[in-house]
């Protein structure tokens, strides 16, 4: 028994990481680099989707999507880099709104709902955006059956 105890104390010692911290990746210059690029294209997406540009629209959207992931798969995202990404989705949402793909912009929506549901501290801006997508959900539910 005598012998057993520093077994298990030298066990749990070499259990414990040696390694310098991980430094966070929101705190890269990637990171806000990326939030910035996707701030950007959500911009000018928007400028096309009002100008009735759909195509040239949809072709950002799509160069944005590789940009979200890689923004959200951090552990924890900023509050920049979360309004970008449902930027991106509350534009494609709408998008699908406008042609009739009810069922496909619901989802799209609903995710922006979890986000900001979900999202700590909550701020009048996050309560907002909230509020936003609870309508954009209740819009697509109007059309759904159609």
């Amino acid at each position: 028994m005598r012998k057993l105890i520093p077994c298990i104390a030298i066990l749990l010692a070499s259990c414990g990481s040696t390694s310098a911290p991980r430094s966070d990746a929101v705190n890269q210059p990637w990171y806000r680099d990326a939030v910035a690029q996707l701030a950007a294209i959500n911009r000018q997406a928007e400028t096309d989707f009002t100008a009735g540009k759909r195509d040239a629209a949809a072709a950002l959207i799509e160069k944005g999507e590789p940009i979200q992931k890689r923004i959200l798969d951090v552990p924890h995202p900023t509050l920049d880099a979360v309004k970008a990404a449902c930027d991106l989705d509350d534009l494609y949402g709408r998008m699908l709104l406008s042609n009739r793909h009810y069922g496909w912009a619901r989802l799209l929506f609903q995710k922006n709902l979890n986000r900001w549901k979900h999202w700590q501290p909550q701020t009048d801006d996050t309560r907002r955006l909230y509020q936003q997508a609870v309508s954009e959900i209740a819009e697509c539910d109007k059309h759904i059956d159609e």
